[in-house]
């Protein structure tokens, strides 16, 4: 061994048996030979700012999780490591931290490639006690099933033998009860249920959301106390699965199969919500029961904000509903309806609504069929709200 590096060693030793500063060791040797044994002896948090960063620039990539995550702070490291292994890498979207890039990262792409029944979940769990203090947003692009084993193909099938086909059980997901409520200040969730190359393997049930799998993520969100926004999208949603989590701020299942009987379970809880703030339902096939059960429901509820259900098969009956929110709501702040057939019936109802509306700085009536004019009303009265809404706002900021 090279004596300056022996001798280095041994300033390693003393400075963790006797805890003395480190500020001595100042040599660019000392501070490679720390490079060099970190895994073995890391030494970091007695270190001056100056000798950190040049640890950091040097520190191999390939360290366990287990001595650099709750060891090495946001930074250098960090922004290293998320480089290393992603070519695009916008800190921005990560609250510019690399170290919640990093984490948050790292946990989607183990959930993306885990296969329920084969992969371990103690590979998960490893993981979590390293990143449950950096994890605040994960966006699953893709959820695998269970492998199915090939079927022995016989030389003669029946109808019988087809039929059964439709039978085999379903294709649950990965688990969410195993990790949610560990991860201790996650705010969003977003998921899909699907798989993203599935090439000639495609079967439709590659993109649902199960029974099971419903059951599992709603007693997963119950014990998540801190999130608030939870996506939920392209995985086939059925009125069956739909249910509104009480302390949710923003729920957004938009574009699945939702239906009158599912618009009426979420209204029915919204109705007694006081967190919600946002809801998307757009894309879905709501009809006018459930679009007039959530106007019924607003008319209790005093705490939502945005309400979207553009794309869906209101008329004018759920136009006329919502009119009557509209008329004595003072929260509501936007609302999108476009690409429904609202009618000149519906279209005059918000009109007559909106002459009496001080709140609502965005009204979507786009692809509606409601008259020109009607339309012209509605966009002057909106108008005139975001005016008034950005002088308050500019009073109160100013204190005049």
């Amino acid at each position: 061994m090279e004596p300056g590096r022996a001798h280095c060693q041994e300033q390693q030793h003393s400075v963790k048996s006797s805890y003395l500063p480190v500020a001595t060791l100042n040599s660019k040797l000392c501070l490679q030979s720390i490079v060099d044994h970190f895994k073995d002896y890391p030494i970091f948090e007695e270190l001056t700012p100056s000798q950190r960063d040049f640890i950091e620039k040097r520190l191999s990539l390939s360290l366990p999780l287990s001595v650099t995550a709750n060891l090495i702070g946001d930074g250098v490291y960090w922004e290293r490591c998320c480089k290393q292994r992603w070519d695009l890498c916008d800190v921005s979207y990560y609250g510019h931290s690399w170290k919640r890039m990093f984490f948050e990262r790292h946990i989607e792409n183990i959930i993306e490639l885990f296969v329920p029944g084969v992969t371990n979940p103690e590979t998960v769990l490893e993981i979590v006690s390293h990143c449950k203090n950096y994890v605040k947003r994960l966006d699953i692009s893709q959820l695998l099933p269970p492998l199915i084993e090939p079927q022995e193909e016989e030389e003669y099938s029946s109808d019988l033998e087809s039929e059964n086909e439709y039978e085999r059980p379903s294709m649950d997901h990965f688990n969410f009860g195993v990790l949610l409520d560990k991860l201790t200040y996650l705010e969003e969730l977003h998921l899909v249920y699907r798989v993203k190359e599935c090439g000639m393997n495609f079967e439709w049930k590659m993109f649902e959301m199960t029974d099971k799998d419903c059951e599992s993520l709603a007693k997963a969100l119950q014990s998540c106390k801190t999130l608030k926004i939870l996506r939920l999208h392209l995985s086939q949603i059925e009125d069956k699965n739909v249910g509104c989590w009480s302390k949710l701020e923003v729920l957004n299942v938009c574009d699945n199969g939702i239906g009158d009987p599912g618009a009426k379970a979420i209204a029915h809880a919204l109705s007694k919500n006081s967190t919600l703030l946002s809801l998307n339902l757009c894309l879905n096939h709501l009809g006018d029961e459930g679009g007039e059960a959530i106007g019924k429901a607003l008319w209790k509820n005093n705490t939502l904000l945005h309400l979207n259900l553009g794309g869906n098969k209101v008329t004018s009956p759920t136009a006329v509903s919502l009119s009557k929110v509209l008329a004595q709501n003072k929260t509501l702040k936007s609302i999108n309806l476009s690409c429904n057939s609202l009618g000149e019936v519906g279209g005059k109802a918000l009109e007559e609504a909106m002459s009496d509306n001080t709140c609502l700085t965005e009204c979507n009536i786009g692809l509606t069929h409601v008259d020109e004019e009607t339309f012209s009303i509605i966009n002057q009265v909106v108008w005139k709200n975001k005016r008034l809404e950005e002088k308050r706002k500019a009073k109160e900021k100013t204190g005049k």
